[in-house]
């Protein structure tokens, strides 16, 4: 049997990654233990696991250094590697979405040419150009999006909203949803036709723990 590699995101993604893993019975002892490790090999041999930056799980998977990944729908979106998404977690929920101050909607609306401030340039290109079909000019930032529009950067943001209270706390409002975001299961095309078996069998076990 061949043995399968895991590309988890470090922190809380796979924390909950190995939780649902440790209910199928799967079990890494290593992963436990404090350490500086970034790779793992389950109890029983069959499974080894790496840890790596968010952003870098769809890589990892694209290239074949792992069969499957484990990581947010904004990740894949942005990303656009070439990999198989073949099952929604459930967990890690929010959604990307585009936000901004309130005296800033109607210009937004108007759909006349704005400056977009995001961490996700890749999925506002796509939504604003093949779904409001909106002229923009994109500015990448690498954090406190929020920012932006507070101090005339940006008309708008696109960014991931859980609560909504940091927009609040800033005095933004969501102007429109974009997708829907949670964990996923990825897998790389070549790992599910060499270990279809062993890969269907596993995200099969997980739908049905998720159907209890």
């Amino acid at each position: 049997m061949k043995q399968i590699t895991f590309a988890l995101g470090k922190g809380r993604l796979a924390k909950s990654a190995m939780k649902v893993l440790n209910e199928l019975g799967i079990k890494c002892s290593e992963m436990e233990e404090k350490s500086r490790k970034l790779v793992f090999t389950s109890d029983d041999g069959k499974y080894k696991f790496f840890l790596c930056k968010v952003s870098d799980v769809p890589t990892f998977v694209d290239y074949g250094v792992a069969d499957i990944g484990i990581v947010g729908k904004d990740t894949i979106l942005e990303q656009g590697k070439n990999v198989l998404e073949v099952m929604d977690l459930g967990f890690a929920k929010c959604k990307m979405a585009v936000a901004g101050k309130p005296e800033a909607l109607d210009k937004y609306n108007n759909g006349g040419a704005i400056r977009v401030a995001t961490t996700f340039p890749n999925i506002a290109n796509e939504f604003f150009n093949n779904k409001r079909k909106q002229n923009i000019e994109i500015i990448k930032l690498h954090g406190s999006v929020e920012l932006a529009p507070m101090v005339g950067l940006s008309d708008v943001i696109v960014d991931i909203v859980e609560s909504g209270a940091t927009l609040k706390e800033n005095g933004m409002v969501v102007f429109e949803d974009i997708v829907d975001i949670s964990a996923r299961v990825i897998v790389n095309p070549a790992s599910m036709k060499i270990a279809y078996g062993e890969i269907n069998d596993l995200t099969e076990k997980m739908r049905k723990q998720f159907a209890k």
